[in-house]
């Protein structure tokens, strides 16, 4: 059986423990600025509407005392680093899908305890004594029913499907509550009559595959209970990295090129470094940005040789840029380096490049000892010095820990 641990509005909760006297007011976690996406929304805020994604400016709207915080993911990723050693003091087999949520592979340690359910409360309890935070779990026969069912009882829940029960729940489980069900899939498959598990997995395979591709026969699965990604795999879903990425929604909306090169070469400076801490070189590079409608763009190169020193990202990042035609005022800007290989890098016997490397190297063994962007190409925007990041695929360990 698979446990999912989901933290309970897990940055709101850890600074409402930093500090008791906001326990129990309407607040979210948030950059600065209102335009700046709100990463968590507490239980108090969420009774005026306030969702996570929503802006700031949404946010006071909804509710005109909602308490800003501002993100401390130093704060956060020690919090998580202290409940992920919780969770491995149950058993080894711990994958954390993200800052505040794990999955567990439990049928070692079953035997145990009385019940799974007695092993649930038990994980509960000690989470909350370790670190004076709450979580809710979700106990199944594979990754996708676990996380299903931790949502089913939130805040503080223990929810245990039982296979014979799968079935029943299905049937009247709205599409939009499965993992990996968004928003426009939700309405494509509305839009034909399907609005429950059940009548997913019940809906002919064969106009799925025709209306979705391949994801139609992953979607037939998935209405049935049945974690495809998964099967004759490790349940808890280790893999490794296969991108490493950062991206800054702006404090105003941009058009000139020259603009957005100095975000680029910031951006560029932490991906590198994340690259280079792992050893890791990457064979593609995406830019992404996001106009002021909220509609999103791509553009991929693949490389002729991998690549994680800064001014290589930065170079082949600025190219897609003068590539690519710049249709309205942008919001936000991002870099992925994916295709990753961990494998040492031939030392080159060309004199630049032997001379960049050193000077990368120096410039890391500083900013390793004195802090991040202490040393940092001219042109680096000065406010995004300071900026940490967290990425939806944070892991404890490993080249996801970075912000």
């Amino acid at each position: 059986m698979i446990m999912h641990m989901d933290m309970d509005a897990f940055f709101a909760s850890v600074e409402e423990l930093a500090n008791p006297a906001i326990r129990g007011k309407p607040l979210v976690v948030a950059g600065p600025g209102e335009r700046s996406i709100i990463t968590t929304a507490s239980y108090p805020a969420r009774k005026y509407g306030i969702r996570t994604g929503m802006t700031v400016r949404q946010a006071k709207m909804l509710c005109r005392n909602v308490l800003i915080i501002r993100s401390d993911y130093r704060k956060y990723s020690d919090a998580s680093q202290r409940v992920m050693s919780v969770l491995e003091s149950f058993t080894p087999d711990v994958y954390a899908a993200s800052v505040d949520e794990a999955f567990l592979d439990i049928k070692g340690i079953t035997g145990f305890f009385e019940t799974p359910q007695c092993l649930g409360m038990e994980v509960k309890k000690r989470v909350k004594s370790q670190t004076g935070l709450t979580c809710s779990i979700g106990i199944a026969e594979n990754r996708l029913l676990a996380k299903l069912a931790s949502g089913m009882n939130k805040p503080d829940g223990l929810t245990i499907l039982e296979p014979e029960n799968v079935r029943t729940i299905l049937e009247n489980t709205p599409v939009e509550r499965m993992c990996g069900i968004g928003p426009v899939t939700t309405r494509a498959l509305n839009a034909m009559g399907v609005r429950t598990c059940g009548q997913l997995g019940r809906y002919p395979v064969d106009l799925l595959r025709k209306r979705f591709g391949s994801l139609g026969i992953k979607l037939s699965c998935m209405g049935r209970g049945e974690d495809v990604r998964f099967q004759g795999g490790d349940q808890t879903g280790s893999s490794p990295a296969m991108s490493i990425s950062h991206s800054v929604t702006l404090s105003d909306d941009i058009t000139d090129r020259s603009s957005m090169g100095k975000v680029l070469q910031t951006l560029a400076e932490m991906v590198g470094r994340r690259a280079r801490r792992h050893n890791c070189r990457g064979n593609a590079l995406t830019l992404t940005w996001r106009y002021d409608d909220f509609s999103t763009r791509t553009r991929r190169a693949t490389l002729p040789s991998p690549i994680c020193l800064t001014d290589e990202i930065y170079r082949v990042s600025t190219k897609l840029l003068r590539e690519i035609e710049i249709q309205r005022p942008v919001r936000l800007l991002g870099i992925s380096l994916s295709d990753l290989s961990s494998e040492e890098h031939t030392a080159s016997l060309l004199p630049d490049e032997i001379r960049r490397e050193k000077v990368q190297k120096s410039l890391d063994g500083i900013n390793d000892r004195f802090g991040e962007f202490t040393l940092a190409y001219g042109d680096t925007i000065r406010d995004l010095r300071t900026l940490k990041v967290i990425s939806p695929s944070w892991r404890s360990k490993g080249i996801k820990n970075s912000y």
